[in-house]
Parts: C-alpha cells; structure tokens; sequence
C-alpha cells in the first residue's frame, strides 16, 4: 500500500522510518499481514501496510478484528450515560441492572478493572468457543466471580465489560450493538467498524511457533461478551475514532469527558508492564510523553491504538496472527517516529484580547512558607502555579464563576484555589488547600499558620 499524498508533509525520511518499522514488525512477528495508519493534526498522514502473499497488500478499508479495543467504545456509551444523568460513576450496578452476582461493584470500578471480578469466564476459552456455551450473565461471572475485594486493586476483567455493555442495553431499552451503531459509529461516519466482518476483510491465522506454517482460527461471535471484544474495523475507521479521542466530538462525547477517560484512575495490576488505566482507556508514560489507547487480541488477530494528545499523533496497527506481532509496542514505536522526527509546531503566542477579564493581581512571586513560587496566568485562561527552583509542586488551575479556581493535575488536582482580600479589595494572600501563599516569606500581615515570630527575621547572635 503506498503512502498517502505528500499533501499532509510528512517527510520522506520520516515515511522511510514507518515503512521500515512495520516492515521489521511483520517479518519478525511472523505476521501473515499487518496494516498500519499514524493520524496527525486530525488527518491521516501515512498508512502502510506489508504482506506474505505477493502483489496483495491490505490497505486501510480492510477489516480485522480489533479485540478488547471494543472495550474503549463500551466507555465512551457508559460516559455518555453518565453525561445524560442517567448514572453517576459511583453508583453501585444493581441500581441499575439487578439480578447479577456482582451487584455491590461500581459502574466506575467496571470500568477502570477494579471491580475484583475474574479475568476470565468460568469453563472454556470463551474466545474460542460458541456464545451459546454463555447465553446469560450467570455464565460469564459463574459461582465465585470474585477473585479480590471490589476496589483493592487494578485486575483485568473481561466478564466485568460484558456487565456495562448489559448496563448500556438496561438503560437504553435496546441491543449493545444497536446502541453502538446509533450513538458511536454513525455520528463518527465510522462505516467500517461492524460487529460482523464485512468484505474486505482479512482472515484470522495461527502461526506455528517452531515452523513457518500456519492455520486458520475459528471466527467465533463473542454473544453476551460483545462489549468486552466483538468488532472489527479498520485502520481509517480507528484512526477517526482516535481523533475523537482526543478532540471530542459535541454529537457523541465532550473533550472534557474524554480527558476523563484518559486519566489514570488505578495504578497498574502488580507485575504488569502498563503505566495504569483510566477508564476504558489503558494510560502510559513513555519517556515523559502521556500516551493513551488500547491493545487489543483475538484468536487469529492483534491490534494497537495509541495517541499522544500533546503531540497530536495516534497510530494504529492491524496484524491477523494470533501471537507474535507486538501491535501497541509497533503502534508506539510509529507515533514515536513521528512526534520525534518532526515535533508539533506550537501554535504562535498571542496576547488576551482586550475583552478578556485577566487576573494579573494573582501573577507573579508567591511563597508558601520559605518555598518560592511563581503563578502565570497563559492565554488559555489557566492559571499555571509553579516552583521558582528546580523541584517543588507544579499544577494549573481552571477558573470557576464564583472567584476561585479548581485544580486540574498533579497534588492540587480537583483542590480550590482561592484569592483572599483586605477590607479594600486587595488581595491579602491565595488559600489552597489550607496553604496559605503570601508575597513575602511568612507575611506578618496575613494569617500564617502557627504565626510569624514578633522579632522577626535574624541572623546567630
């Protein structure tokens, strides 16, 4: 598959270096085929693709199936029902769907593997065996669907998507798949992304580990599992949906929403290699770059969709082999090329409008005891609250309404940062949290905790 038009500039040694990676991806991973899409600034900007059969290449409308990618889409409903007040994250299940042996987990705890539910289904390898082995909820979380107290700790659950994509059809009166089609794939124009293959498709095959032979897998429909790991797509159809991820889109899921979802909500399940997961999203530090996406497996097929939002890159990658092709660590490894070899141009700098109400009195050196900060106010709107040293707490600040502000990362996220005033108006000193910054270091006009010595400041007698 060639690359797409030189219209979007990628340059030629950086189109070189994503051939080359999925080149390497497919003849060491023994890959029957593998395809591959990085999107930038909202566009397709590459696709490639490499194959075993001579003169067929797969190119981005070609179907494979993406495994528990299906998860990140099972998300984006539960979030648009919580958007629409129909349930709040905490609520416990059976608020909503009675009748099931895990009724205390929270739609939150679901949604982020915190549940404690098993990784598996009870009885045969549900991937590979018929839905009907599984006709109803008893039979995926069968007799003990516990594994570890519900909120203890990060462990992957199949059975516990299988719940919210239940809750969903609760909720909304009709099919996962119906819900899906209407509220996800048609608003997003994602034609590809099916429940079932739709030709072009590729086939699914499981390559013998000591021989260079292979076999066909079985395609079997996942039934009640769907929302944990049914759909197919493509790489075009995956790389919108990523656009979507980190842009938003007003008819599905708000920006805010999303960033949501990217978050991490639990550290990683002990011995796993992933930085965390957010909800319905796995989150990753790579190198100081948030990356955010998940994998995906099925028998016969592998896949990856990661994004940078920072550097407005997602990648995609598609293999149809049951084990060998790392799809994230490739998907990785393309946006890394790109965000690497040709950053983010910024946007350019630009002052606030006149109209813009600007806090300058909050600007500038604060001190919180004898540690120097500093609080910048960007044209975004945020206020950027820092250490004038090397080390210390950083975090920005969203503002509210009503004079305060909200924190929106690290130690003072969700935290309010308030600006305290004189009897004339001026500002006394910010209160966050119970910390008090003031302008000078332990200002004897303002309320210090624990109070300021009445001698002063000295030196050793």
């Amino acid at each position: 598959m060639a690359d797409v038009s030189e219209d979007h500039h990628l340059l030629p040694s950086t189109r070189r270096a994503l051939r080359h990676r999925i080149a390497v991806a497919q003849s060491e991973g023994r890959a029957p085929s593998v395809v591959a899409a990085v999107v930038r600034a909202g566009e397709v900007v590459w696709e490639g693709s490499r194959t075993s059969v001579e003169g067929h290449g797969p190119d981005g409308n070609v179907q494979y199936r993406i495994g528990s990618i299906t998860k990140t889409f099972t998300a984006v409903l539960v979030m648009r029902l919580r958007d629409e007040g129909l349930l709040d994250l905490g609520d416990r299940l059976d608020k909503h769907l009675s009748g099931t042996a895990a009724g205390a987990v929270t739609v939150r705890q679901l949604l982020a593997h915190t549940g404690g539910l098993a990784a598996e289904t009870p009885g045969e390898w549900w991937e590979r065996s018929p839905a009907g082995l599984r006709p109803a909820l008893a039979d995926v979380l069968g007799d003990e669907p516990f594994r570890f107290e519900p909120g203890l700790r990060h462990h992957y659950s199949n059975p516990g998507y299988t719940l919210l994509g239940s809750l969903v059809e609760a909720l909304r009166g009709k099919p996962w798949e119906e819900v899906l089609r209407a509220e996800i794939l048609e608003p997003l124009g994602l034609e590809r992304t099916t429940v079932a293959p739709r030709a072009p498709h590729a086939g699914g095959w499981a390559v013998h580990p000591w021989a260079d032979v292979m076999m066909p897998e079985p395609a079997e429909d996942l039934g009640i599992m769907a929302a944990a790991g049914q759909l197919w797509s493509t790489a075009e159809d995956l790389g919108r949906f990523a656009t979507f991820l980190v842009r938003g889109d007003s008819r599905v899921l708000s920006a805010d929403s999303l960033r949501e979802m990217r978050t991490p909500a639990v550290a990683p399940e002990p011995g796993a290699t992933a930085n965390g997961y957010g909800l319905g999203l796995q989150v990753l530090d790579q190198g100081g770059r948030a990356l955010a996406g998940h994998g995906g497996s099925l028998p016969g097929f592998v896949a990856g969709l990661w994004l940078s939002e920072a550097d407005d890159v997602a990648a995609v990658v598609l293999a149809n082999c049951t084990s060998g092709l790392p799809a994230t660590a490739v998907a990785l490894d393309l946006l890394g090329i790109v965000a690497e070899a040709e950053p983010r141009i910024p946007e350019p700098w630009r002052p606030f409008l006149d109209s813009d109400p600007v806090a300058l009195e909050l600007c500038g050196p604060w001190y919180w005891g004898t540690a120097a900060q500093v609080v910048r106010l960007t044209s975004d709107g945020l206020l950027e609250l820092g250490p004038m040293g090397p080390t210390g707490r950083t975090a920005r600040f969203r503002a509210n309404r009503d004079g305060t502000w909200t924190g929106l990362n690290g130690y003072y996220a969700g935290e309010t940062l308030r600006a305290v005033r004189r009897a004339d108006g001026s500002v006394s000193h910010l209160d966050l949290g119970s910390f008090v910054f003031t302008r000078e270091p332990y200002d004897a006009g303002a309320p210090v905790p624990g109070g300021v010595d009445p001698a002063g400041w000295r030196g050793i007698g």
